[in-house]
């Protein structure tokens, strides 16, 4: 027996800096090269907020062009979630912040903390909030500035991040379009291999800890990229199973854009050809939570997502964190 209720995407909007730093830009910056970069990432250019610019900055120019796609007002909001590692501040939350923005009064609000994966997490519980009646329209942002947590004379990290964010507004809709399935999971035993160890209890800000660059994005890259591409592989066969679908009845596959070539061994895991997968980390690199809700609003605004189809989301992140979901158009 189904759900009487279904959670919709109702509108989508997207916003990121206007400043572009490129490979070539990098080049100058530390001992790096275009090519190398290109191989190992598929990265050519990134967005780069200015000083003025702060993460609720992004979000809030996201969600209004998603009310706009949706055509609502902030009044119409029931409650707004907010996935970030880059917050423009411990509290309030971002969510408040972007609350006053767009000024959606009545809304409740929340930060989500599962990194990569937060706008996945944030679909799941709105997707469960709308499902049992507490709330018929939310807002789920994922937005991030992690240019501002990223060490520019690391080689190693400063190629792969950008700034950027994503929203999505669902609705409470009859029918059998919507969130057909989620699916979430975790490891925190190797939450060491992805961290920004300082500024919280454990290690609070100090001039040490400054001066040890403990401020700044910390991973062991060989060792995220082998559980980005197990977990995602395995997010996407568990999630489709769930929903009583196969690989051929996907349209279009949406990853966490954090590196092309997990992008495409996802792909692989469920015999899906690459033209059916969504990829913009060549024009924005790693943008964290905000990369999965920006592919999405451009595939969208592209017209390659159509009335009928089913979209399979995929990410995975710091904590370790992972989710999929899958959605009929």
């Amino acid at each position: 027996m189904g759900r009487e209720t279904v959670a919709e995407i109702v509108g989508t909007g997207s916003a990121v800096p206007e400043r572009i730093v490129t490979n070539f830009d990098l080049e100058k910056m530390v001992d790096t090269s275009d090519e190398w970069i290109r191989t190992r990432t598929g990265i050519r250019e990134r967005r780069v907020a200015d000083g003025n610019t702060a993460t609720s900055d992004l979000a809030a120019q996201a969600t209004n062009r998603a009310l706009e796609d949706a055509k609502l007002g902030a009044e119409d909001l029931d409650m707004i979630m907010v996935a970030t590692v880059t917050p423009d501040m411990n509290f309030p939350s971002t969510a408040c912040l972007v609350q006053d923005k767009i000024g959606a009064k009545r809304a409740a609000v929340l930060d989500i903390g599962a990194a990569c994966s937060g706008f996945l997490y944030g679909l799941s519980l709105a997707r469960s909030l709308i499902d049992i009646g507490e709330y018929s329209t939310i807002l789920v942002i994922g937005a991030e500035t992690l240019t501002k947590i990223t060490d520019w004379r690391d080689r190693n990290t400063c190629v792969l991040f950008g700034d950027g964010a994503g929203a999505a507004i669902l609705q409470a809709g009859k029918g059998k379009k919507g969130i057909l399935a989620t699916y979430l999971g975790g490891d925190g035993s190797l939450g060491s291999l992805l961290n920004l160890p300082a500024g919280g209890s454990r290690l609070p800000a100090s001039h040490q800890t400054i001066d040890e660059k403990l401020h700044y994005i910390k991973m062991a890259g060989n060792e995220v990229f082998k559980s980005a591409v197990r977990a995602m592989g395995n997010s996407a066969v568990v999630v489709l199973e769930k929903a009583g679908l196969s690989n051929q009845d996907v349209d279009l596959l949406i990853t966490h854009q954090a590196n092309l070539r997990i992008i495409q061994a996802t792909a692989k895991r469920i015999h899906l050809p690459m033209e059916k997968v969504y990829v913009n980390i060549d024009r924005y690199g790693n943008t964290s939570a905000a990369s999965i809700p920006l592919a999405l609003d451009e595939a969208h605004r592209n017209g390659l997502i159509k009335e009928g189809d089913i979209s399979l989301l995929v990410s995975f992140g710091a904590g370790f964190t992972w989710g999929s979901v899958v959605i009929k158009w």
